[in-house]
């Protein structure tokens, strides 16, 4: 853990997938083909939490969806990219945009598609539910599965590292 935290310590942004983290994977369908996705209120104000203690927040999704654009909006995330068949792509913008080093990136994904940005990020984090390969090149696995609070626990985990979490705590119990 020790090494997950020094990792943790340098990280500026975090970066993560929709399907499988900030929801569980599964995706509904309307009889007029609308697609339905639920997230986990947590997950959304764990986003808000970090991005209060300074570290940027952004999404990159293979999926192109209305809810993400209307979540990302509720919870601040204004760097948002959405059908990315291939993320390192993707990726390779975000830093340009950013104007970030992949090493100040943590990224959270829970798929194959997911890999070549976790390859090259400075801190790779999957789910549980994730495919073996995945999770034997993520430098941490939460304990929480994808949209049960997983991206939560990345936060405070995170906020924890940077000497944040009980700062921003406090403001709660005043």
């Amino acid at each position: 853990m020790q090494d997950i935290f020094e990792r943790a310590r340098k990280i500026h942004t975090v970066i993560f997938d929709v399907d499988g983290v900030l929801t569980d994977g599964s995706l509904y369908l309307t009889d007029g083909g609308e697609e339905i996705k639920a997230f986990n209120s947590h997950d959304g104000h764990g986003l808000k939490m970090l991005k209060a203690c300074g570290v940027k927040v952004a999404l990159i999704t293979g999926r192109q969806s209305r809810c993400v654009d209307l979540k990302a909006k509720d919870w601040g995330v204004a760097t948002v990219y959405q059908g990315a068949k291939s993320k390192l792509p993707a990726f390779e913008a975000l830093l340009k945009e950013l104007e970030i080093e992949a090493s100040a990136c943590a990224y959270m994904g829970d798929d194959l598609i997911d890999l070549p940005v976790m390859l090259r990020c400075g801190l790779a984090i999957t789910v549980p539910a994730a495919p073996a390969l995945v999770k034997k090149h993520a430098h941490y696995v939460t304990r929480l599965e994808g949209g049960r609070g997983a991206v939560r626990e990345v936060c405070e985990m995170i906020m924890h590292a940077q000497d944040t979490l009980d700062m921003h705590l406090e403001t709660y119990l005043k």
